[in-house]
């Protein structure tokens, strides 16, 4: 035994190799008992798998609608017979008048309704208009007269009016004695009646002649000037001669 523990001597063990695989095959046998229990044991849990699987697809779109029926081929009319040259006689101008008119049928498009007027809207109230036509309105009042700013002058187009009243102007002695002569020039303005309002100098020859001519002037009357049918005061130029051979 001395001999074993030291390990001096061989030790053949007892009964040779037949216990060796005895004992290698009991722990196969446990080990795989071991392993395939819990696999028998999990496999009774697991469910059945189905027979049948089923695939969750989405539906297919709808069919298009069918199409529209064809639309049925219009009838062919009837192919008429040609006239004969006596159908086309009742057409044909009359060479005789006749003896009376008769009114024409009235159609569908003459009809009216009783009361309404030509021309009126359909549905409209029969007889009129409800309260009446609208009084005409009153007519626009004349056109204000021509505002005249000013006197018009005489000439051009603007024919000079006719005098109706002269007045000559007198000859003073003292011009006369000394030999004082000439024309003297005065414009005048004249209203709407043709009276003169208003007389102005525009060649003087002498201060007593001056005044003797526009004295005169003032007492004038002319007829009225017309312009677009108003009569407007108008101005006008007149000459009046002082000579001393009128005097001699």
């Amino acid at each position: 035994m001395f001999d074993l523990i030291a390990g001096t001597a061989p030790h053949t063990p007892r009964g040779g190799r037949i216990p060796i695989l005895v004992s290698t095959a009991a722990h196969v046998v446990v080990a795989g008992a071991v392993i395939l229990i819990p696999l028998l044991f999990v496999t009774r849990q697991l469910p059945e798998p189905p027979t049948m699987l089923a695939f969750v697809a989405a539906p297919p779109p709808p069919a298009p609608p069918p199409p529209p029926a064809a639309a049925p081929a219009a009838a062919k009319k009837p192919a008429t017979a040609p006239t004969t040259p006596a159908a086309h006689t009742e057409f044909v101008a009359p060479i005789e008048a006749p003896v009376s008119v008769a009114p024409e049928p009235a159609g569908e498009d003459d009809l009216g309704v009783p009361g309404g007027v030509e021309g009126g809207v359909p549905g409209g109230v029969v007889g009129g208009v409800v309260g009446g036509l609208p009084e005409a309105p009153p007519p626009p009042p004349p056109p204000p007269a021509p505002v005249q700013r000013g006197p018009v002058r005489v000439g051009g187009q603007i024919k000079p009016p006719t005098l109706v009243h002269r007045v000559e102007p007198a000859y003073p002695p003292m011009a006369v004695s000394a030999h004082v002569q000439g024309i003297v020039i005065l414009e005048a303005i004249v209203d709407t009646e043709g009276r003169v309002t208003d007389v102005k100098v525009l060649r003087s020859v002498n201060l007593m002649l001056d005044r003797e001519a526009v004295a005169a002037v003032r007492q004038w009357r002319y007829s009225p000037v017309v312009l677009n049918g108003t009569a407007v005061p108008f101005v006008l130029s007149v000459s009046l001669s002082f000579s001393l051979t009128d005097k001699g």
